[in-house]
């Protein structure tokens, strides 16, 4: 199955007009709230994304769309942790899937970084994987065409958002060293030489031309084609030391996720090399939440001293051995992760209960700290030179419906707290935004009758001490 999805996206990438779509239209692309029900429930790390999904649900689009939607949005919105130069996993799910769905492996990619005539590297980048992650779950599991959902983020930029307070966080941590980069600077800093803050005017002029060149070429264009080459041409130039070569050859991958079975419940977590749900699968399983915060750390730093990282292509065999890992509980001593980078989530869920959960990192916040020319693309940092964030999602099923959708962010403690929280919910609790560990926060979506049938009892929400929104059914 995976080389043929992987053939299919090598020949889409190059030029993209291949479509697979239903004839399924979205209506006029409208900013702001669009009349009609809320179809569907949302939640993310960044409010403006939340708005791009339940917009698209509102229009008539599915989860897969929205989650496509919110993706190319945060790279707007939310550039710190996800611009195009981002990269990521996540995973889908549709009623009546077997094995608890899919899951589409898009981390961040190290380049070539040294080669005869290539110019001095000083901040090796990552290729950027989140556009062909993204259109490769579409692929599989959207109704619209691609090009409909990125109108949402192309507006974003164009117009301006308002600073969010996630942003503004992110923007006041490292402002000194990422305000050195003149395009950061000339982007992200009020006229005071300061970074913006909450509430500032962002107007990304630059990246919208490239998402709109997206839209009019193909996502293929930022691989193979013009918007590439400026890429590449940027990358360099802000010592990224990316190839051409380098984009062509990153193709993202679907696989079957973990999986642990529980009569009907089945649950589905993110596999290697997303090896944070390795660490969710065995925090679902532990005794307590304490035991279940050590126990996942213990069990991802055992599993990179004996597999690396494997921050490329993610394999069955390395899923086979991860879901071994899991059924015999994980491991109780391993060594301590290093300080891991940050990460950003989301999840959504329509009416017919298909889902999506997925999680995405820059490798650091803004990645390299630098911008790839006139393209407006944060590059991200090659995992050759930082450590892997622990990318983590999981849906939960019961019989053919969907039963509940977690994903989440926060360092060394993002994959317990995505166990912790499906754990509870699986349990009966109501995920009412309370924290699950100290670092770690969720985005989640549960329906105690599953979906499809009636969402009144369907519950979305995010962690308190961020400043994302959940929209629930109304």
């Amino acid at each position: 199955m995976r080389t043929a999805v992987t053939a299919v996206l090598a020949i889409s990438v190059a030029g993209c007009s291949l479509h697979r779509y239903s004839p399924v239209r979205l209506v006029s692309h409208m900013f702001g709230p669009s009349p009609g029900p809320l179809i569907g429930m949302v939640s993310a790390d960044e409010p403006e994304a939340t708005l791009v999904g339940r917009d698209i649900l509102q229009r008539g689009g599915n989860a897969a769309d929205a989650a496509t939607a919110m993706g190319m949005a945060l790279s707007v919105t939310l550039p710190s942790r996800a611009s195009l130069g981002a990269g990521g996993a996540c995973l889908a799910y549709r009623p009546g899937d077997q094995n608890g769905g899919r899951a589409f492996m898009f981390m961040p990619v190290a380049g070539t970084v040294t080669g005869p005539g290539m110019p001095r590297a000083d901040r090796p980048a990552s290729v950027p994987m989140l556009a062909r992650g993204l259109y490769l779950m579409h692929l599989q599991y959207g109704s619209a065409a691609f090009s409909e959902l990125l109108p949402d983020a192309i507006t974003l930029a164009a117009n301006g958002i308002n600073v969010s307070r996630q942003l503004a966080t992110d923007l006041a941590a490292v402002q000194v060293p990422l305000l050195a980069d003149a395009g950061i600077r000339a982007v992200f800093s009020r006229s005071d030489g300061k970074a913006l803050a909450e509430g500032d005017a962002l107007v990304q002029t630059h990246l919208s031309g490239a998402l709109d060149q997206i839209r009019s070429m193909g996502v293929g264009d930022l691989y193979n084609g013009a918007l590439g080459q400026s890429f590449v041409a940027g990358s360099q130039a802000a010592g990224g030391g990316l190839q051409m070569t380098d984009l062509r050859g990153a193709i993202p991958t679907e696989s079957q996720p973990l999986v642990i079975n529980s009569g009907e419940t089945q649950v589905a977590f993110l596999p290697p090399p997303a090896d944070g749900g390795l660490g969710s699968a065995v925090a679902f399983r532990a005794a307590s939440t304490s035991d279940a915060t050590q126990r996942a750390q213990a069990s991802v730093a055992a599993w990179r001293a004996q597999n690396g990282s494997h921050t490329g292509s993610a394999s069955d065999d390395l899923t086979r051995r991860a879901q071994a890992a899991v059924n015999a509980g994980g491991g109780t001593t391993g060594g301590l992760l290093p300080a891991l980078p940050a990460s950003t989530s989301f999840t959504v869920v329509d009416h017919g209960g298909m889902a999506v959960a997925c999680s995405l990192s820059m490798d650091n916040l803004f990645g390299t700290g630098r911008m790839a020319g006139n393209t407006g693309i944060i590059l991200g940092a090659s995992p050759a030179r930082v450590p892997q964030p622990l990318l983590t999602a999981a849906v939960a099923s019961q019989g053919r419906a969907f039963r509940a959708a977690v994903a989440g962010s926060g360092q060394n403690d993002a994959a317990a707290a995505v166990g912790i929280a499906m754990r509870q919910i699986m349990a009966g609790q109501t995920p009412d935004a309370h924290p699950v560990t100290t670092q770690g926060r969720v985005n989640a979506v549960s329906c105690p009758h599953g979906l499809p049938g009636d969402p009144s009892t369907c519950v979305a929400a995010t962690d308190p001490r961020g400043a994302g929104l959940a929209l629930g059914p109304r």
